[in-house]
């Protein structure tokens, strides 16, 4: 069954395909949406409902803490008034005027334990490994995925709970990971946070935890590693894994059980495409999905609508003719989805048709 895409806005947005293939895009439960862009050696934040309403300025911009530092997930405060930027040794948290309102040392991210540094701050050492951090939906905590220690002996991955107001360590747990890189979700309920790290072809670490303002509580769901969180039901009913290489899309409990599978279609051969990363929750009843060109499935590349339930297809998405909307999408979980013509720098936004 093919299903019409809508064309509901499109804007220039250069830059912007870290929105749908990367960690730019960060929404929150009930408040804003927005496009957190490096350019250059600075930070420029944008507001996404906003920018498709023409402002085309950014909402803020704010001087990178460490210019030559291209890693790491950023996360700004639900109210606009802070960035709190994941560096290679150090998690920083800035104000929208560009002041530094604290800094959480951490050990490096530099992948030879024991490295000497020179004393410089702006110092980037070799490697492209890093963490990442997330503002809480209530703005009170910074959940941080870090480095403790430098040498062989008290050299550490950990995921810490930072004070939001002054950047203390609340609480820690000790991860068994060798990370490439990582990202947070957080969930709708507002208490509960999810860490995705990827660790190159060693596989996937998921884990999620709340923190009760007293104690933190985790749950270690890594029983085959190879899992990539990618989104959570806007209203609680589960969260989105894929298969570290695409083979399958899952809908899991927060608990980690498996309530529905999705596979792409096999091809003539039997054998079957891999998905993209790129998913997530449209809506409430509706999960959208991506196959990549590949060459030995010809004519699968393109968009799928899903049952958000049971993950059964309901159709592959037609686009109006002359728009670039192949690759992953970015759904906004109001019905919508965004796509990104890399060789224009539209940033387009979708719906299906009513009913």
């Amino acid at each position: 069954m093919s299903i019409n895409a809508r064309l509901r806005d499109s804007v220039p947005l250069p830059g912007g395909n870290t929105l749908v293939n990367g960690f730019a895009f960060e929404s929150r439960t009930g408040g804003a949406r927005r496009a957190l862009l490096r350019k250059g050696h600075v930070l420029e934040v944008f507001d996404l409902d906003e920018l498709f309403a023409g402002a085309r300025a950014p909402q803020t911009v704010l001087p990178l803490p460490w210019p030559g530092w291209d890693r790491g997930v950023h996360s700004m405060s639900p109210d606009g008034s802070f960035v709190v930027f994941s560096g290679q040794r150090a998690v920083r948290a800035v104000g929208a005027g560009g002041e530094t309102l604290w800094e959480y040392r951490h050990g490096c991210w530099g992948p030879e334990l024991g490295h000497p540094h020179s004393g410089d701050e702006q110092e980037v050492c070799r490697g492209s490994e890093h963490g990442s951090c997330r503002v809480s939906d209530d703005g009170r905590y910074v959940w941080a995925h870090v480095v403790t220690g430098e040498g062989e002996d008290d050299w550490q991955e950990c995921w810490v709970v930072l004070d939001a107001g002054d950047g203390r360590e609340l609480a820690r747990l000790p991860l068994d990971s060798v990370t490439s890189g990582s990202h947070h979700v957080s969930h709708p309920d507002g208490i509960h946070m999810g860490l995705s790290i990827g660790m190159g072809q060693d596989g996937i670490l998921l884990h999620w935890a709340r923190w009760d303002g007293e104690r933190l509580t985790s749950w270690d769901l890594n029983e085959n590693m190879d899992r990539i969180l990618i989104d959570v039901h806007p209203g609680h009913a589960g969260y989105l894994t894929v298969e570290h290489y695409g083979s399958d899309l899952e809908l899991h409990a927060l608990d980690g059980d498996v309530l529905a599978v999705a596979e792409p279609e096999a091809g003539e051969s039997g054998d079957r495409p891999c998905w993209d990363y790129g998913c997530g929750f449209v809506d409430a009843g509706t999960v959208i999905v991506s196959l990549p060109d590949d060459e030995e499935f010809p004519g699968t590349a393109g968009h799928r609508l899903l049952d958000a339930r049971t993950l059964k297809e309901r159709g592959r998405l037609s686009y109006p003719a002359g728009v670039h909307a192949t690759g992953e999408v970015r759904p906004l979980g109001d019905g919508t989805w965004l796509t990104y013509d890399d060789a224009t720098g539209i940033l387009n936004r979708w719906s299906a048709p009513a009913g």
